[in-house]
């Protein structure tokens, strides 16, 4: 059941990178639209990302680890 899901979410992210890269070429008006979302996730992704090494660092462990 696990497996079925991550293959999802893996087609999910691999159908974004494809619409995004679509889109740079000029492809159709929902495809953009796609690719738009998949940037925008991406950007929630890293900033959450960084906060949470931020926080590390602030709590004494400037390495991000454990």
């Amino acid at each position: 059941m696990v497996g079925l899901i991550l293959l999802g979410v893996l087609a999910l992210v691999v159908g974004g990178c494809v619409c995004v890269v679509w889109a740079g070429r000029g492809g159709p008006a929902w495809v953009r639209g796609v690719a738009a979302v998949t940037l925008a996730l991406g950007d929630v992704v890293r900033g959450s990302e960084r906060r949470r090494k931020r926080r590390r660092s602030l709590n004494g462990n400037p390495s991000g680890e454990g």
